[in-house]
C-alpha cells in the first residue's frame, strides 16, 4: 500500500483479509517509517513474545485477560493498551472472534520519557 500524508484505514476492508476458511490470521495494511499498523485475530492461542519497539493495542471485537509483566487486567471491545519495547504480555481466556490492531512504532529497544 502506498501512503499519502494523509489517509483512513478501513477496519471492514481490513478484516475482510483475515476472515473465512484459509486465509491469515493478520495483515499488515500500513508500514510508514518506524509505524506498522497490523490487524490481527488470534486463533485459540496468543503466541505473542516481547517485541523489540513499544506496542498499542485497540481491540475491535471480544474480551478477555491481558497480560502485561506482572498484571492482568480485563479487556473488552473499544480498549486501548500500551506494551513497552521487551515486556513480557499477551492475551488470554478470549473467543474465536477476539480482533484488535496492533501499532508498533519507534526505535528499537523503544521509546523513553526524558
Amino acid at each position: 500500500m502506498t501512503l499519502q500524508d494523509a489517509f483512513k484505514l478501513d477496519h471492514r476492508t481490513a478484516a475482510a483479509a483475515i476472515t473465512g476458511a484459509g486465509k491469515p490470521n493478520f495483515t499488515t495494511p500500513v508500514e510508514r517509517g518506524t509505524l506498522q499498523v497490523e490487524l490481527y485475530r488470534p486463533v485459540k492461542v496468543d503466541l505473542q513474545q516481547p517485541h523489540s519497539r513499544d506496542e498499542y493495542y485497540v481491540v475491535t471485537e471480544g474480551s478477555g485477560k491481558f497480560e502485561m509483566g506482572d498484571e492482568i487486567v480485563p479487556f473488552a471491545e473499544g480498549d486501548f493498551l500500551f506494551v513497552g519495547a521487551g515486556v513480557p504480555h499477551r492475551f488470554t481466556d478470549f473467543g474465536d472472534s477476539m480482533t484488535r490492531w496492533v501499532i508498533l512504532y519507534g526505535p528499537e529497544g523503544g521509546e523513553r520519557d526524558s
